[in-house]
């Protein structure tokens, strides 16, 4: 990847986390943390990895996505607003009893999602019965899934990481959002999901260690991925809850609070200075 498409990708993640932040703030509630720690994922799976048409959400043959940390819709509806899924000034409906934008995402009103969540755990095992189900019909379209570090902590998920090794789903691949903090503080002390690697290797998966906030670093790992047969993969990403806005990076207080005014405007001032010295680099 050149330097000049990390740039790209660098600006549209600032847009991500500026729309979630809007939603949050705008709901007066919700998650900016954890979706703050995801923009870059999101946007490099959504803008340079999967096969998604906004114009086509339920083509048969996309490639599919379930946020299985489904509180951190803010971020997933910033992305797909910027794809071009619905429009974004959208966002600031997020949560509002008139809006289609709940709280966590809906498959049924969401343009672009491809599975409704909330519940922790469920998300990943819906998409191992995608993956399965691809394998099943002969499709060559990939599932990717994101979860929480937090999460782990959830038995389903352990019951999925055994069915997916099981059925050799090597079209199936799942991203630990691993900033070490939940809404209790840190994941370590609440309860300690560590060593994650390891536990994702006994259960049979291919085990990547990434930063999530590197996009060539990230792509790479989503490549390796791609080319491993016979298993499933997980990409444990390394992220900061609460990345590019300065108050809210590593603190667990931010995992489920809303803005003020005064703190919503400079964390878009603060993200707004980042686009700008982006859109300045030769």
């Amino acid at each position: 990847m050149d330097k000049k498409r990390v740039k790209e990708l660098s600006i549209i993640a600032n847009k991500v986390r500026k729309n979630a932040l809007t939603a949050v703030y705008s709901a007066a509630s919700g998650h900016p943390g954890g979706s703050l720690s995801i923009a870059d994922l999101l946007t490099l799976l959504y803008f340079e990895v999967m096969n998604v048409d906004p114009k086509n959400p339920k083509d048969e043959n996309r490639d599919r996505f379930v946020l299985s940390k489904g509180h951190c819709a803010p971020a997933l509806y910033g992305v797909l607003a910027e794809k071009g899924f619905f429009p974004v000034a959208d966002i600031k409906g997020f949560r509002h009893i008139d809006s289609y934008l709940q709280g966590h995402p809906d498959m049924n009103k969401v343009p672009g999602v491809d599975m409704s969540t909330g519940s922790l755990g469920q998300g990943i095992s819906v998409a191992g019965g995608m993956a399965l189900a691809a394998k099943l019909d002969n499709k060559s379209y990939r599932v990717y899934s994101v979860l929480g570090d937090g999460e782990l902590e959830e038995g389903q998920v352990w019951e999925q990481a055994m069915f997916a090794a099981h059925y050799k789903l090597d079209n199936l691949t799942a991203f630990v959002d691993n900033n070490g903090l939940q809404i209790d503080g840190d994941v370590s002390k609440v309860m300690n999901p560590n060593p994650i690697d390891e536990k994702f290797r006994a259960f049979g998966w291919h085990v990547i260690i990434t930063d999530a906030h590197d996009f060539e670093k990230l792509l790479s790992a989503i490549e390796e991925a791609k080319a491993t047969k016979g298993k499933p993969t997980v990409i444990i990403m390394k992220s900061v809850k609460g990345k590019n806005v300065s108050f809210m990076e590593n603190n667990a207080g931010w995992h489920g609070s809303a803005p003020n005014k005064e703190q919503y405007e400079q964390a878009v001032s603060e993200l707004d200075a980042k686009i700008a010295e982006l859109e300045a680099m030769a």
